[in-house]
């Protein structure tokens, strides 16, 4: 099991560089693809960059009784160790509340042996160069690192319910 110190170390240290210029739809399926840097602990000087996409299925209106039917697909160990560290401090579960299912895929890894900040600063600009809109650059912690894309989630959620919330006013679901 990890010590919660390294999940609250990887919330803390997670930082979005290139946020995705949208939010997550209300009525259909939003993919991400995320570039996620770390520095391994283990090797001075190297830079891990770990891409793949990262899927929400529509949100959906959930009672109490359905919490639990929460799902991460394509996550490891450690990231539903993150999850029962969430549980544990529920002022940060209840955002994971809102009813989605998450789904990462398509993961791929390179290892640099590039300063940091040089990889960031060149994702970056390949980033806001490109034409893919729903594309995130994501500063993390290597050994947390499924946490950093949680935590990336967690914030797009709370980024997105107003309009998500709006929206279903608008059409009388609530």
């Amino acid at each position: 099991m990890i010590p919660s110190d390294n999940f609250h170390y990887a919330l803390e240290n997670t930082r979005v560089i290139v946020p995705p210029s949208s939010f997550i739809e209300t009525f259909g399926q939003t993919s991400f693809q995320f570039h996620l840097v770390t520095e391994p602990m283990d090797e001075v000087g190297a830079v891990r960059i770990r891409a793949g996409r990262i899927s929400a299925e529509r949100p959906r209106i959930m009672s109490p009784q359905h919490i639990e039917q929460f799902l991460l697909e394509g996550f490891g160990e450690k990231a539903h160790q993150f999850l029962e560290f969430l549980e544990s401090h529920s002022e940060h579960f209840k955002i994971l509340r809102y009813g989605f299912i998450f789904k990462k895929t398509d993961v791929s890894e390179t290892l640099l042996q590039e300063p940091k900040e040089k990889v960031l600063y060149r994702l970056k600009e390949e980033i806001e160069q490109g034409e893919d809109r729903m594309v995130t650059l994501i500063e993390g912690i290597d050994d947390a690192w499924e946490a950093c894309l949680i935590k990336f989630t967690m914030d797009l959620i709370q980024r997105s319910t107003q309009g998500n919330l709006a929206e279903w006013k608008k059409r009388g679901f609530i």
